[in-house]
């Protein structure tokens, strides 16, 4: 969402509004109490104490209150540390390190290109990290298309990521797909460094060339284009407070047709833009014509479609890398193909929490997949 003054409106999540140890239970109307409410919400609304088994004029289920909820065991040391791998901006949790650009290009022809595409170009419906050169891309968040020669907004890492710590924090955690944590800090190192060099990027005004090599102390000088275009600003020991004012006054976000101390639930804001018609434009000469024939097109099978190039360029990648049983593996297939063949297909198409991606994370269609299906499972009978 764009403000008048074209920075950027952080949207905070609830995961995110109970981090900041904000209250989770926000109240839309005025209390029939004279209680007073507790301090406001991160979006100006307020919570109310229990009085007489109500919050303002909503009862409460007092059979619940107090009762223990039963979360799990406590985290061994171990597993805690495993888990608390924050990277911050400020460089808190980051490694000691190095890796190269070119060594960076390597790992990610072997490890991101079948998904993220040649150069971070995206593909397959995997996300583009890169559109060419950041800081001029970054000019392009203050587009909006209302007219019909206007570009959209550009946003890919370079240009939208307002710190790198994100990155490298989200490759060392995620990446690759699906076997994540598998990296060094080095490896890492080396492919920030790499996508820094396909975003055109600088360090400390020296370009982020093919023989660069990052290390931690050159990572904490990285400064990115839209570091200063997000509010509000949530960083520091002053976050949840700066939100909490933030979102305490409408005009903020848009104004509001009531007063800031009142509740608003429906039509709350005035309009902040015009709608533009666009004169004169769009296709009037259809060929063929339009129709309003409404049945479904008739699927022709393919007789020329290679389902082992298919497999080479969308499966690959996971089946024959040992994160998944590849073609031939008739031990790893068994277990599988016991559930059924239509199993197996309704597996692939809508993907599992195994770490099968739906369609395998291709662009194929459902024929397509399943003849790709078949020719795994008759390599492996």
């Amino acid at each position: 969402m764009f403000k008048l003054n074209k920075k950027l409106l952080i949207s905070i999540s609830a995961a995110t509004a109970l981090s900041l140890g904000l209250s989770a239970c926000m109240e839309s109307a005025a209390p029939t109490q004279s209680a007073a409410p507790v301090k406001a919400s991160i979006d100006g609304g307020v919570s109310y104490p229990v009085v007489d088994g109500k919050t303002g004029p909503y009862y409460v289920n007092t059979q619940f209150q107090g009762v223990k909820i039963n979360n799990g065991r406590a985290p061994t040391h171990a597993e805690y540390e495993e888990w608390n791998s924050d990277i911050m901006p400020d460089g808190t949790g980051l490694p000691e390190g190095e890796g190269s650009v070119e060594e960076g290009e390597e790992i990610y022809e072997a490890q991101c290109v079948m998904c993220h595409g040649d150069f971070g170009s995206g593909g397959g419906g995997y996300p583009a990290l890169s559109k060419g050169n950041a800081q001029e891309l970054h000019e392009s968040l203050t587009y909006q298309r209302i007219k019909p020669d206007t570009d959209g907004p550009v946003r890919v890492f370079g240009t939208y990521w307002p710190q790198a710590s994100t990155l490298w924090w989200y490759i060392k955690d995620a990446m690759p797909h699906p076997l994540t944590d598998s990296l060094t800090d080095d490896e890492v190192y080396a492919l920030v460094a790499y996508i820094l060099n396909v975003n055109e990027m600088e360090i400390d005004g020296q370009e982020v060339d093919d023989e660069y090599v990052l290390n931690r102390e050159k990572f904490l000088k990285i400064k990115m284009p839209n570091v200063d275009a997000f509010e509000p600003k949530i960083d520091g020991p002053n976050g949840p407070e700066n939100v909490r004012k933030y979102f305490a006054n409408p005009d903020n976000f848009g104004a509001q047709k009531v007063k800031p101390s009142e509740r608003c639930m429906t039509n709350c804001q005035e309009p902040t833009a015009k709608v533009v018609y666009i004169q004169g434009a769009g296709i009037s000469d259809f060929h063929p014509p339009l129709s309003a024939v409404r049945d479904l097109p008739v699927e022709k099978k393919e007789t020329n479609f290679d389902a082992k190039k298919a497999y080479a360029d969308n499966c690959a990648m996971c089946h024959d890398t040992g994160a998944a049983p590849a073609p031939g593996d008739k031990a790893g297939w068994s277990s599988i193909l016991a559930r059924g063949i239509d199993t197996v297909y309704k597996n692939g198409i809508e993907g599992t929490d195994t770490g099968m991606p739906p369609m395998g994370g291709s662009s194929l269609t459902k024929e397509q997949f399943k003849t790709v299906v078949d020719y795994i499972v008759n390599q492996s009978k």
